[in-house]
């Protein structure tokens, strides 16, 4: 055999042990690496202390990951407590109203359509027209739930929280008053309040005020009936008939919002023996609705 012949015979025979020899690195490895598996899933299984330890670091370790690329924590489950509804998943009438609501105050469908649809429950467990509801809301706070008025009125439904805290326990605490659907809620409540012990809507909405003791709510009562009545025609409901107090207002009022909100002054009350002392000259003028805080112990449960 030529030496040419003898040199390619020698590389074959060496290219052919090192492929073996590979195929047998990798047998040997894959093996190796099959047998860890199984004794590793094994071990697992036995110590479920140890498989969730694990698992903990690895979710650990992710959520690191995360917030180094996104720079903020990732909260998967943050749709779940956002006030918010699909608007077209409502009855015709609620979508009607949410859809009305959200063009004329300029705010985001979805949360409208929550607020709507909530409102509708309250008013049929409380015996209320679920538009005078969202029309109170809309007077009051342009739909705005961080609304705060200059006498401590707060939410949508601008609830004096300080003089209601008792409301806000079932719902976590005074700071419920921001979260949209618990201020609705207690809104709900004192409203029905207000209107058991006037004896009428307009009664009621005069009371909410803090001008049941007043000649004039400044318009109050006005403007949120008026509102009421453009919310049933958008709904495609007949305009509700006009409502009047048929009672004599109590001696002691349930104020609940500020009536000191942009084209709405509450005026002076007359002087009677039954009225607080004037304030002092130079002192900052405050609504009716602060009368509330020194009637709180002898406010009356639904």
């Amino acid at each position: 055999m030529p030496a040419s012949g003898k040199f390619f015979a020698a590389v074959r025979t060496f290219a052919t042990d090192v492929a073996n020899g590979f195929l047998a690195i990798i047998h040997n490895s894959f093996a190796l690496l099959g047998l860890a598996v199984a004794f590793t899933a094994l071990t697992l299984f036995a110590r479920p202390d140890l498989r969730d330890a694990g698992e903990d670091r690895l979710r650990s370790w992710l959520a690191a990951r995360h917030v180094a690329e996104l720079g903020a924590p990732v909260e998967p489950a943050a749709s779940d407590r956002a006030t918010a509804t699909n608007p077209k998943s409502l009855p015709k009438e609620q979508a009607a109203v949410a859809f009305w609501l959200s063009k004329k105050y300029r705010v985001a469908p979805e949360p409208i359509a929550a607020l709507v649809s909530e409102a509708y429950e309250l008013g049929k467990l409380n015996q209320l027209d679920p538009t005078l509801i969202l029309a109170i809301m809309a007077i009051e706070s342009n739909f705005n739930p961080f609304a705060q008025s200059a006498v401590g009125a707060q939410g949508l439904m601008q609830v004096m929280t300080t003089v209601h805290t008792d409301k806000y326990e079932n719902f976590g605490g005074h700071n419920a008053a921001f979260d949209p659907v618990s201020n609705l809620r207690v809104g709900v409540r004192v409203l029905k309040e207000c209107i058991a012990r006037a004896g009428s809507i307009e009664g009621g909405l005069r009371f909410y005020v803090g001008a049941a003791n007043l000649p004039s709510d400044g318009g109050y009562a006005a403007k949120v009936l008026a509102e009421h009545q453009r919310l049933r025609l958008a709904a495609g409901m007949r305009a509700a008939p006009l409502m009047t107090a048929k009672a004599e207002a109590p001696k002691q009022p349930v104020q609940v919002a500020d009536t000191q909100r942009p084209g709405v002054t509450a005026p002076a009350a007359p002087a009677a023996a039954a009225q607080p002392a004037p304030a002092p000259a130079g002192a900052p003028a405050a609504s009716a609705r602060t009368e509330q805080i020194a009637l709180q112990t002898q406010e009356q449960p639904l």
